[in-house]
């Protein structure tokens, strides 16, 4: 009996030293497998590249705009009516048709006019008949009169006949070119030049003095004036803008800023500020050869304040906020960055314009920044830098 309990101590004790054999290899092996801390480079000797996008800046002008969504709106707007009533024989335009001040636009039946032309012009004759007879009798009553064969009552009478008769002329050439205005109004003309708009009444048609309604409606399209409000913030800028230059250049624009219609110069400002919105109005006239601008149109208008010369214009993107103030990053040679402090000096849609800080062809990073610090290193991919005053 004890020696099977002799035999199976020996088997643990060997099962036991193999055991621990086995883990000191383990161990051994492990150790071995680990990289030597000698051979290990230093923490700040592994860099992280940043893949970023930088625009260099540039030394150029900048506009300073002040921008506000304005309407179109015609100089002169009129309703074309009829003077005189009657039927309504010829229409000579075209709907959407360019006429000029003076073209004929429609006719209206002269025969009634014509009637009564005729009718005034023989009273006229008649009168003057009456007068001439008038006159010869006063003579001859002059000449009794001085010879003492006729009494003077006779004499004044005849006398006071020939002034009535004159007095009746009168009122005949003035019935005689009432006559002659009411066929020049049966003639309709064009007061303005502008467009034609959708025609009103169609010939045939009895229209009369009085209609509410019109023929047509003509809306004059060059020049062209656009309404617009800033606001009364803005009314001390525009007032030193004024002060330099009583035509300042007034750009109108699409919905998105992205298609110039038309170029013009502001005409005047209104001369107060509405209390209700807190803006005052301008009005900026168009040549509008080209008929961009249509009547009741919206339109975004740029009107041009100042203009800032040999400025360091960076990209919006690029300008940093921090609690110590405003900064950009920097791209210096060795490809690392630099925080440096700036100082704005105009902001005008995606351009700023750098006071202190910067100088031309600094390299200032504009995308990639919030994974940047203090010398972290990039790889640049140049990005454009947007023109001056773009909005």
């Amino acid at each position: 009996m004890r020696s099977r309990l002799d035999k199976a101590m020996q088997r643990w004790r060997l099962w036991l030293v193999v055991l621990a054999v086995a883990v000191v290899g383990l161990y051994f092996f492990i150790a071995r497998s680990r990289p030597d801390s000698s051979t290990q480079a230093p923490p700040d000797a592994v860099h992280t590249i940043v893949p970023v996008a930088a625009a260099p800046t540039k030394l150029g002008d900048m506009n300073q705009y002040i921008s506000a969504i304005g309407t179109v709106t015609a100089y002169n707007t009129v309703t074309v009516k009829s003077r005189v009533d009657g039927q309504l024989d010829k229409v000579n335009f075209t709907e959407g048709q360019l006429v000029k001040a003076g073209d004929l636009l429609a006719e209206i039946d002269p025969r009634p006019y014509q009637v009564q032309l005729t009718q005034a012009e023989g009273t006229l004759a008649k009168d003057l008949a009456s007068l001439e007879n008038a006159k010869i009798l006063l003579a001859r009553d002059q000449e009794l009169y001085n010879q003492k064969v006729l009494a003077r009552q006779d004499l004044d009478n005849q006398q006071a006949a020939v002034g009535q008769y004159a007095g009746s002329i009168q009122s005949d050439k003035g019935a005689v070119d009432n006559a002659k205005l009411q066929l020049v109004y049966s003639r309709i003309t064009s007061p303005i030049t502008g467009r034609v708009g959708l025609r009103l009444v169609d010939a045939g048609n009895i229209i009369h003095a009085t209609d509410a309604t019109g023929l047509a409606v003509i809306t004059q399209l060059q020049p062209i004036a656009v309404d617009f409000g800033i606001p009364a913030d803005d009314l001390p800028r525009l007032q030193n803008a004024m002060k330099a230059n009583s035509r300042l250049p007034v750009d109108a624009y699409n919905r998105d800023f992205k298609h110039q219609l038309a170029a013009g110069t502001l005409l005047t400002t209104d001369n107060q500020i509405d209390q209700s919105t807190g803006t005052i109005k301008l009005k900026a006239s168009f040549p509008n050869q080209d008929n961009a601008l249509f009547p009741n149109q919206f339109v975004n208008a740029k009107l041009l304040v100042n203009t800032l010369h040999n400025a360091i214009l960076i990209p919006a993107a690029g300008l940093q906020r921090s609690q110590q103030g405003l900064f950009v990053y920097v791209v210096k040679p060795d490809q690392t960055v630099e925080m440096r402090s700036v100082t704005v000096g105009a902001t005008q849609g995606d351009v700023i314009a750098i006071a202190t800080g910067l100088a031309a062809g600094d390299l200032v990073v504009t995308d990639g920044v919030d994974k940047l610090q203090q010398g972290s290193h990039v790889n640049v991919q140049t990005a454009a830098v947007p023109p001056a005053g773009t909005p």
